[in-house]
C-alpha cells in the first residue's frame, strides 16, 4: 500500500494542496504507469516514493517559474512528453489549462490516450495527444507560434530544445525548460541559438526538489520576435549541428 503522504508532502513544499480526486487520480495514474511500464519502457523509475520526488513533484515545480492557478485560457505544449511528464501532473493540478502531448513514438502516445481517457481529463479544460517528431507538428496549419508556453523535461541541450520549442511559442509567450545542475554551461552554449530563434531568457530559478538533494533549474525564455521559418531544421540537424 502506498504512503499518500508520500506525493502530498512534497507538493505541500511547493504550495500545492491535493484534493482527495486529485490524489485519487495520481494513484491511478501511477498504477497505470508502472502497469505499463512491465510491457513497455515507457520510464526507469516506477517505485512510488521516488516517482512522487523525481516525476509528479518535478514536474509541479513549473510553479516555481510561472502561475498556473489563475490563467483561464491558456495554451500549453509539452514537447517530447514521454510517459507524460510534465504535462499529465499539470493537468490534474490545474484542470483548467488546455495542454497538447507531443511524442514522437506512437506506443507512448497510446499509453497516455489511455491514461486520459480513464482519469477523464478532458472533463473541464482539455488535453490531447500528437504522435509525431516537433519538426513536423510545426508545420501543421495554424500551429506555428499559437501556445502560450512551451514545456520540456526532454534531456538534450538547451540550444537544441529552443530549436524545437520557440516556433511553437507565440510572441509574448515563454519557453520554460527544466535542466538540471549544468544549466549555467547550457545558457551560456545557447546564448547564439537564442538570438536567432527570437528567445530571450527572462529568468532562471534553481532549487532543490522537496524532500530530496536533487537540483532543478528552469530558465524562463520570452518569445520577444518571430522565429525564421526555416527553424526547426530537418530531423537530426539540430542535434548533429547545433545552432
Amino acid at each position: 500500500m502506498n504512503d499518500i503522504k508520500k506525493l502530498t508532502d512534497p507538493l505541500s513544499k511547493l504550495n500545492i494542496e491535493l484534493s482527495d480526486v486529485q490524489i485519487s487520480l495520481f494513484m491511478k495514474y501511477h498504477d497505470m504507469l508502472t502497469e505499463t511500464n512491465k510491457v513497455m519502457n515507457l520510464t526507469a523509475i516506477t517505485d512510488f516514493n521516488e516517482s512522487c520526488i523525481k516525476h509528479y513533484a518535478d514536474s509541479l515545480s513549473l510553479i516555481k517559474a510561472t502561475d498556473l492557478s489563475e490563467k483561464g485560457d491558456i495554451r500549453i505544449l509539452d514537447i517530447g512528453t514521454g510517459a507524460g511528464f510534465p504535462g499529465i501532473p499539470l493537468k490534474i493540478v490545474y484542470p483548467h489549462i488546455h495542454i497538447t502531448l507531443l511524442d514522437s513514438l506512437s506506443k507512448r502516445i497510446r499509453f497516455l490516450n489511455d491514461v486520459i481517457k480513464e482519469l477523464e481529463l478532458n472533463d473541464s479544460g482539455s488535453i490531447s495527444t500528437i504522435d509525431m517528431r516537433a519538426e513536423d507538428y510545426v508545420k501543421e496549419p495554424d500551429i506555428r507560434e499559437s501556445y502560450d508556453l512551451v514545456v520540456s523535461r526532454a534531456v538534450a541541450g538547451l540550444s537544441i530544445l529552443a530549436e524545437y520549442a520557440l516556433p511553437y511559442v507565440k510572441i509574448g509567450g515563454s519557453f520554460i525548460s527544466y535542466k538540471g545542475d549544468n544549466a549555467v554551461e547550457e545558457i551560456s552554449n545557447a546564448e547564439n541559438a537564442l538570438k536567432i530563434l527570437g528567445g530571450e531568457i527572462t529568468d532562471v530559478k534553481s532549487f532543490t526538489l522537496p524532500d530530496s538533494d536533487i537540483t532543478r533549474t528552469l530558465i524562463n525564455i520570452k518569445k520577444t520576435c518571430p522565429t525564421p521559418d526555416k527553424y526547426p531544421r530537418k530531423a537530426g540537424l539540430p542535434n548533429k549541428k547545433p545552432l
